[in-house]
């Protein structure tokens, strides 16, 4: 089964997570960009699963190698599930996350303890060289911090706060994220997966 797996992104962020996870594998792992692959994507879905999936399909239509795609965001409970599946492109995609995290901290001002619950959700889909689509989803569990913390991580880290830690995402170590991270967690899953899966096609072809 294919000799390389191809995250879909650009993200040099997201592309070091994903290698630090997956080398036990023993394949390389290349981005889009390294694979030549840059197919115009419509993220349409209705879900992080549904986005995943176009991500790593346009990808796999150029490769056909193993294609690894992850749709994830943020979910606010106080604010409807917001920004979700839109928290790439929550007030524009332009907007730096600064903006954008004050604001879902503004939002929340009147939200007291259990109110200010959130999550990381990540969905990543697998597409095989076969067309077979396998998925894999996690959650990172939190609350929104009265104001932002810590320069680690990207995006919306600075304000999901982890009780277990006493700190937010962006403040704990990459070492300690991946272990908890809602991307760790469905790299590990999507992985023990792909492990099997290497592993009958190296049964059926001896």
């Amino acid at each position: 089964m294919g000799h390389r797996i191809i995250f879909a992104t650009g993200n040099e962020g997201k592309m070091r997570e994903v290698r630090a996870i997956l080398a036990d594998l023993g394949l390389p792992v290349l981005s889009m960009k390294e694979a030549g692959a840059d197919p115009v994507i419509v993220e349409d879905g209705k879900t992080f699963g549904e986005n995943a999936q176009i991500k790593a399909q346009a990808v796999w239509n150029c490769t056909g190698d193993i294609v690894l795609a992850d749709d994830s965001g943020l979910v606010v409970d106080y604010i409807g599930g917001e920004p979700g599946i839109y928290s790439a492109r929550y007030m524009g995609e332009d907007t730096s996350y600064v903006i954008k995290n004050q604001n879902i901290i503004d939002r929340l001002k009147d939200a007291k303890g259990k109110e200010r619950s959130a999550r990381f959700v990540c969905n990543i889909a697998a597409v095989l060289p076969d067309g077979r689509v396998l998925h894999a989803e996690e959650t990172m569990e939190g609350l929104i911090a009265e104001k932002p913390a810590g320069t680690g991580g990207f995006g919306y880290d600075p304000i999901l706060y982890l009780p277990e830690f006493g700190m937010t995402s962006a403040e704990i170590t990459m070492e300690e994220k991946n272990k908890i991270s809602h991307r760790g967690k469905a790299l590990e899953a999507i992985k023990r997966v792909l492990a099997a899966e290497l592993e009958k096609d190296g049964r059926d072809s001896r």
